[in-house]
């Protein structure tokens, strides 16, 4: 399973009604089926993925997050998921507002545009540039609205979000040690994960 799938099961626990939108082939709703006992459902936009994932028994619709999520009723879900997807929706905002309105905690994973390294490819080369996290020319890419940990930090304060527990991580899975620097985490961190809860 991918590092932050991996990170994300372990902040769910046991018995838990989930929810993950951008679900791809359903690789964290088998596990969290198979290894927590959740009650596990996902949406997908990509009709392929959709159908490999119920094709392997797993609950998932084929959706679109940005104008799906409306016909779920408030408060369906213990845990709505949003892996490595928010960069590439159309209303981020939205998204997260409509996540913490059916959900009572939402995990939120996205590669970090701030890393140095990003940073430096584009100040040396002037290139939108390449990782492995960010692995598609920018022509390609189905990132719209790739941001950093400090802009998501702005935006949870900005609609009155509670950060329960956040983390950063590199590509290898070795936990960033700035837990207590949001900025030091947004120029080393390869990725972000929050956990968050309405006010």
């Amino acid at each position: 399973m991918r590092l932050d799938l991996r990170l994300i099961a372990e902040m769910i626990p046991r018995g838990a009604t989930v929810l993950d939108i951008g679900c791809g082939d359903g690789a964290l709703l088998a596990h969290l089926t198979a290894e927590k006992g959740a009650d596990a459902r996902g949406i997908e936009i990509d009709m392929a993925q959709a159908t490999q994932a119920v094709a392997a028994g797993l609950a998932v619709i084929q959706g679109d997050a940005d104008n799906d999520l409306a016909f779920y009723p408030d408060g369906a879900f213990d845990y709505v998921v949003l892996s490595r997807t928010l960069q590439a929706v159309e209303k981020p905002r939205e998204v997260l507002r409509q996540m913490l309105r059916i959900g009572r905690h939402a995990i939120v994973s996205f590669p970090n545009f701030g890393h140095w390294l990003l940073r430096w490819q584009l100040l040396s080369t002037g290139r939108m540039p390449m990782t492995d996290t960010w692995h598609r020319a920018w022509h390609e890419t189905p990132n719209i609205h790739p941001c950093t940990i400090r802009d998501f930090f702005d935006l949870c304060a900005l609609d009155g979000y509670v950060v329960e527990r956040w983390l950063a991580v590199d590509d290898r899975g070795l936990k960033t040690p700035w837990k207590r620097s949001p900025w030091l985490a947004n120029l080393f961190g390869e990725q972000a994960l929050f956990l968050l809860r309405r006010r």
